[in-house]
């Protein structure tokens, strides 16, 4: 099973030599001003602009004006957006028209209930990403869901799992949850929003050495 791999919260270009060496196939990029791991979009794209054509750059934004995807889309390309905020499902799809890109929307897990719910998103979105579901962050929280949530569920879309991943237990919740993506943040951090290129290294690894 060769399960895809994204790196979030890149913020300096040496996470991104890192990610890419060790086989990173997703690198997302913060466009959240209260997000310690927020980074400029011309930033983003300066660090994304001589990626290998196997790497995708993901905008990761949380409930965007279409003024702010507009200023987006002139200051950097990216190949995918991610929506990690409240937006509806015709949300997702009123911004899949206007930018044409793409689309990951992320869903906050605590309940079957909340697993259940997402299948009102797989008709406007192309990927879907579980993550914890956290009162006062939006994302990069570092605490896993219950993966058993995931065990009976039928997906249309291709997804990834989320929430408190590192090097230590991503092959257990890989074999878990048969999860053909998974998304790393905090887990590849020294400091909160500190990414530590050993740690990139380290996860990125151990999964392509286990799967």
């Amino acid at each position: 099973m060769n399960v895809k791999i994204k790196n979030c919260g890149i913020n300096t270009p040496e996470a991104v030599s890192a990610a890419v060496e060790s086989g990173a196939d997703y690198l997302g990029f913060m466009q959240y001003p209260p997000s310690p791991r927020h980074i400029h979009s011309t930033d983003a794209a300066a660090f994304s602009a001589h990626l290998p054509s196997h790497v995708k750059s993901v905008a990761v934004m949380v409930n965007p004006t279409d003024g702010q995807l507009r200023q987006l889309l002139q200051e950097w390309q990216p190949d995918i957006l991610q929506l990690h905020g409240d937006e509806t499902p015709e949300r997702v799809s009123t911004i899949r028209q206007l930018t044409s890109l793409p689309i990951i929307k992320a869903i906050n897990i605590a309940t079957l209930d909340d697993v259940n719910a997402t299948r009102i998103f797989q008709p406007v979105a192309d990927m879907l990403l579980f993550d914890t579901k956290h009162d006062s962050v939006r994302g990069g929280s570092g605490i896993a869901f219950d993966w058993g949530l995931l065990a009976s569920q039928s997906l249309t879309k291709p997804w990834f799992l989320s929430g408190g991943l590192d090097a230590a237990n991503v092959v257990e919740a890989v074999t878990r949850t048969r999860a053909p993506m998974v998304d790393v943040s905090s887990g590849i951090e020294s400091s909160r929003g500190v990414k530590d290129p050993t740690k990139i290294t380290a996860f990125n690894q151990q999964l392509r050495r286990s799967t």
